[in-house]
């Protein structure tokens, strides 16, 4: 299992869909949202840059987990390698593990390069701040890789790309990647996945506090893309 972890790794790394969507994109996009943004200081509670900087960073990860990971999957679902891994001694469960593993690897640079971006921009933490929130991110970037692996399995390679773009756009919009919610709509956005991310890496940000009630939140939605993970990959298993 570890030498599958290690080649799916660099698989990855060497994708250039994952090169566009995890490192590229939200690049580009923070330097376009903090231009946009040139006449406000603050936005949920810290300043712009030091705003964008986080969701920048869990874009980048959830790129990573759904655009990359899951159409892999798929694809290798319908090549028969996957199937091919099940006739090997690998354990049944390795081969999510391997691409969770995987997945969470690769989320690793799209965090670092946001930084360095944000800190070039003029964003400045203790260095402590910066390990704690780099960390936080890295560790919630595994409820989107198990959800990214459950959408590999939910479908094939030609009817599954719009499932994913769906399921993405609707996470971005609603958690406030792009802008904030207000009024009503913000008391539902605030406890959809990403949402709850970005709050996650503003609490880390700032050395702030979780509330019982988002705590609890993002440790449902880990378990529940974990069991959805688990159900799709046995029913893959029994269908193959």
């Amino acid at each position: 299992m570890i030498t599958l972890t290690r080649l799916e790794i660099l698989r990855v790394l060497r994708n250039r869909r994952y090169l566009v969507f995890t490192i590229v994109m939200p690049v580009g996009l923070y330097l376009l949202m903090v231009s946009a943004y040139s006449g406000v200081d603050t936005l949920g509670g810290v300043s712009v840059k030091a705003y964008f900087m986080v969701t920048m960073a869990t874009l980048g990860t959830v790129s990573a987990s759904m655009n990359t990971n899951a159409t892999r999957i798929a694809l290798e679902r319908k090549s028969g390698w996957a199937r091919q891994l099940r006739l090997t001694a690998l354990p049944g469960y390795g081969y999510v593990v391997a691409k969770i593993a995987a997945t969470a690897a690769s989320t690793l640079p799209a965090i670092v390069i946001t930084f360095a971006v944000g800190y070039s921009e003029g964003v400045r933490l203790a260095a402590g701040n910066w390990l704690l929130l780099g960390l936080v991110l890295w560790v919630g970037g595994f409820v989107f890789a198990a959800l990214g692996v459950a959408l590999g399995y939910s479908a094939g390679p030609d009817s599954l790309q719009p499932i994913v773009m769906i399921v993405y756009m609707a996470l971005l919009m609603l958690g406030g990647t792009y802008f904030q919610f207000t009024g009503s709509m913000a008391n539902f956005a605030k406890w959809t996945p990403l949402a709850l991310y970005n709050q996650l890496g503003r609490v880390a940000q700032t050395g702030g506090s979780l509330s019982g009630g988002e705590l609890t939140a993002i440790l449902a939605y880990a378990a529940a893309f974990a069991a959805l993970a688990s159900f799709l990959y046995r029913r893959d298993r029994r269908e193959a």
